[in-house]
């Protein structure tokens, strides 16, 4: 009886898992493997260009998984709450669950993109006893080097919102630099402006009205904003100081991390804990 164990490849539209669909297309031809993205409906039209580019080279089309319900949806739900690094019910809901009802009950293999040069980082690791994980990158001891060696080779380099955001994700998460912010609001004004009317109904319905010295970001039973301690107004206002310290970590980053592009080079030294299942 044939294996009817299936090879699955979560691709977020970063840099590591883009490579690593790449490598194992290129190293493990025997595997019939998935590819599968999932699609919030909240991703930056950057991603969505980078994942067409990326199955032109894989040569098949990448599964999108869409959540039965979206954003909003969830937003409802959970009562106008924001997600948060303490609530993240945007990960759960609109990626975990999604991709384990696609897998069911199917054994599978998944392969994460973590690299062997953060061995102990946590990517999403199922619990659900027909996945097991595999880890390709930190068998070959393949780095940051190799991960960027494997995009040029295949002529599709990074994706473009690396110019100005150091991981991939919802445009609207909350794991974004303050930064990233003000780069959201001049390249997608747009998408800045969707994300700061949820963040105001929020407020608004608190009885905060945009004052955040009343707002805790993170902390159970208060008002949230998208990034800590200020609301996205106040954020856009103090552009000018957070540009100036924004540059200056460039300036860091480029000292110490001189083979990498400055926007990758900053998110090597980040020490916070993005999404698990976004930010491969």
């Amino acid at each position: 009886m044939a294996d009817q164990t299936r090879h699955i490849c979560g691709i977020s539209g970063g840099k590591d898992s883009s490579a690593l669909a790449v490598y194992l297309r290129q190293t493990r031809p025997d595997l019939d493997i998935e590819y599968f993205f999932c699609d919030t409906g909240a991703e930056l039209p950057e991603t969505y260009t980078y994942l067409n580019k990326l199955e032109g080279v894989l040569g098949r089309k990448v599964t999108r998984l869409n959540a039965e319900r979206g954003f909003d949806h969830w937003f409802e739900v959970f009562r106008g709450a924001l997600p948060s690094p303490q609530m993240r019910w945007c990960t759960k809901n609109l990626k975990i669950k999604p991709l384990e009802q696609w897998i069911g009950d199917d054994p599978a293999v998944s392969y994460v993109a973590i690299r062997a040069d953060e061995a102990n980082r946590k990517g999403y690791i199922s619990t659900k006893p027909n996945i097991t994980t595999e880890f390709p990158f930190i068998h070959a001891g393949i780095d940051i080097d190799g991960v960027n060696k494997i995009l040029d080779d295949a002529g599709i380099g990074l994706p473009e919102y690396y110019e100005w955001r150091t991981r991939s994700g919802c445009y609207f998460c909350f794991y974004q630099r303050k930064a990233e912010w003000v780069g959201l609001a001049d390249r997608h004004p747009e998408l800045f402006d969707r994300a700061r009317q949820i963040e105001m109904k929020v407020l608004s319905e608190a009885g905060v009205d945009g004052d955040a010295s009343y707002v805790d970001f993170g902390m159970k039973g208060r008002a949230y904003t998208w990034s800590q301690g200020e609301t996205l107004d106040e954020l856009l206002a103090r552009r000018s100081e957070i540009m100036t310290q924004h540059n200056a970590a460039l300036e860091r980053a480029k000292k110490s991390r001189r083979n990498l592009p400055l926007f990758v080079a900053l998110d090597e030294d980040d020490d916070t804990m993005p999404c698990a299942v976004c930010a491969l």
